[in-house]
């Protein structure tokens, strides 16, 4: 099977075209002959040698994927050979043939195409698990999302939305707060051009948002505190801005705040089943009845994943940038 590998730490251009076996899918597994793979930040941090695979996994990038089911353990997830689903995996996705586990894998919400469903699991799985269980965004209360021009923040601001929440995203410029505010987020704040601490209080009338989804961490992270109401909780999964923060402890004290996060790939399976289980009972209905819907902002032939990770770097994209086999 062609597959694209890391060539060694390094920019878009260690990406590789390359001849790899087809995998060998173990029990609990299934083969999927891959259609199209989504592209995530965690791919760009693993190319820079920054974000190694955990035990056992591909050492190809790819963490979500959508195509056919060809073979392996089909008893464990109910499945049939032909199958068309889309998988959440721990690596391997950049590539014609992929395996996941049974239990990991979702149909092919109807109505929507190929290169729409490989940008679900991988935000879809990280949003519900972080937003909704970790975050425990609850009936009533408000998100804030930062970097909500990113595929996890679309993902959040569109799902939380669509659960009757009131939404708020951070962006870094006005096209991108107009696409945010498109998407369904009361107010889109670019945080170039004004304080979101600031925002969010005048917004709030001084009570604060309830969840914080953060990617960016550092500096972030007090700021953060500012803006939550009081048993208000901060849910990090990622550091674009670092990972060490100074905060105030007194008004995590004072007022029950928490500051928690995750990251989901080295999680066992029988956690991101549950997930799944979650999303097939609560967000598919959304997906299908056409209420969210993913964004795509552009698609790139396998052989051309230095272009897309080119694209990734520059942060231009606003949802999800997508390989096709």
């Amino acid at each position: 099977m062609k597959a694209v590998e890391i060539s060694q730490p390094g920019g878009p251009e260690v990406l590789v075209l390359v001849d790899r076996p087809v995998p060998e899918p173990k029990a609990g597994e299934v083969l999927i002959k891959v259609a199209a793979a989504g592209i995530n930040r965690p791919d760009v941090f693993q190319r820079k040698g920054a974000y190694p695979p955990p035990p056992g996994a591909s050492d190809l990038p790819g963490l979500e994927i959508v195509g056919e089911i060809v073979g392996g353990d089909l008893a464990v997830g109910g499945w049939r050979l032909g199958d068309r689903v889309c998988a959440l995996v721990p690596g391997g996705g950049y590539a014609e043939y992929c395996v996941a586990h049974a239990t990991q894998c979702l149909p092919v919400p109807a109505g929507l195409s190929d290169i729409e469903a490989a940008g679900l699991p991988e935000t879809y799985y990280t949003v519900w698990s972080n937003v909704f269980d970790r975050g425990r965004l609850a009936a009533g209360e408000t998100l804030l999302v930062h970097g909500g021009a990113s595929g996890i923040g679309t993902t959040a601001i569109q799902i939380a939305k669509a659960m009757g929440h009131t939404v708020y995203a951070t962006v870094g410029s006005d096209d991108r707060v107009n696409a945010v505010e498109a998407l369904g987020a009361d107010k889109g704040i670019n945080y170039k051009t004004h304080d979101f601490v600031q925002e969010i209080k005048d917004l709030t009338q001084g009570r604060g948002v309830d969840v914080i989804l953060d990617m960016v961490a550092g500096d972030y992270i007090n700021r953060d505190l500012s803006c939550l109401a009081d048993d208000g909780r901060i849910v990090i999964i990622a550091l674009l801005g670092g990972a060490k923060a100074t905060i105030d402890c007194n008004q995590v004290m004072r007022r029950r705040l928490t500051v928690t996060g995750s990251t989901l790939r080295p999680r066992g399976p029988e956690f991101k089943a549950q997930i799944a289980q979650s999303l097939k009972a609560h967000v598919w209905p959304l997906l299908e009845s056409g209420k969210i819907r993913p964004v795509i902002h552009a698609t790139f032939p396998l052989a051309r994943a230095c272009d897309a990770h080119a694209m990734m770097d520059s942060g231009e994209q606003i949802g999800k940038v997508i390989l096709t086999m």
